[in-house]
């Protein structure tokens, strides 16, 4: 039986000219595939397979890099706008004329955009961990935090203490994130990778009110969730989104940070499975 840690990395030649390294599992018959859009200095390999696993009960999940990250060619783009771009030619690419979406942090960002643009594209949307364009308050993340997950080299215990409210809670993630995989890794995300990310964070985060208008634009059914202690990207603003989403359904998970949805793998995918079915 294939599972994320087995399942091999492909490829894909786009429009745009950019080769997009991906993952696909599940079965291709069970109907509208789920596209996972990865966060901050994420590649292939920073899912958590048990989270993929679960999503891909009853559907097909697909899983990729976008421009300029891990394994697929090109430079990453310094705006949320251009990396939804990117995201809609791998998604077309794919040959695929409609997909719902699950955003995770800075992927949660491209996803409300690929909604605004290509609305036709998109069924439904999950945002785990995110929060509106323009929002006061975001412009950058917390000091303690960029200096945890923006370092020049990345490390498990940063990851942890972001991720989770404790290293009891997120040690076992850890165990399946960085060591199940046994071969097939993808590339690790360079600095130019980070750097550009963090301009895209960053202008996303830039006060102005008015951008919080754009929601409206977002018709689909939407699933707003985090975690009850996220220091990255604050549950207010999963509150926030909730407010001005024409339609939408909120969760906030208790006892739990940023990784939230790897924490409670089981329950979130039983949660985005129902809100999907729907």
């Amino acid at each position: 039986m294939t599972t994320y840690t087995t399942v091999k990395t492909q490829a894909v030649e786009a429009a745009n000219g950019v080769t997009y390294a991906y993952r696909s599992i599940g079965n291709e018959a069970d109907g509208r595939p789920l596209v996972l859009l990865q966060h901050f200095r994420g590649n292939l390999d920073n899912w958590d397979p048990a989270l993929v696993d679960e999503l891909a009960r009853g559907r097909r999940v697909i899983t990729f890099d976008n421009r300029g990250v891990g394994a697929t060619s090109g430079s990453t783009p310094h705006t949320v706008a251009a990396m939804a771009e990117d995201a809609v030619e791998f998604i077309t690419a794919l040959g695929l004329t409609q997909v719902d979406l699950l955003g995770f942090s800075l992927g949660s960002f491209v996803a409300q955009e690929i909604a605004l643009i290509r609305p036709e594209l998109v069924n439904r949307v999950v945002l785990a961990a995110s929060a509106p364009q323009g929002a006061a308050g975001m412009h950058g993340w917390a000091p303690d935090v960029i200096k945890a997950v923006g370092g020049e080299i990345p490390s498990a215990e940063d990851y942890l203490s972001v991720f989770f409210t404790s290293a009891e809670a997120g040690a076992p993630v850890a165990g399946r994130v960085f060591t199940s995989r046994t071969e097939g890794h993808d590339a690790p995300t360079t600095w130019a990778t980070r750097l550009a990310q963090y301009d895209a964070v960053t202008q996303w985060g830039i006060p102005h009110h008015a951008q919080l208008q754009r929601l409206e634009g977002i018709t689909q059914p939407v699933f707003v969730a985090n975690g009850d202690s996220d220091p990255m990207i604050l549950p207010r603003y999963s509150h926030l989104l909730a407010g001005l989403l024409p339609d939408v359904e909120i969760k906030i998970y208790p006892e739990s940070a940023h990784g939230f949805l790897f924490q409670y793998y089981e329950e979130f995918a039983a949660d985005v499975a129902a809100f999907l079915d729907k």
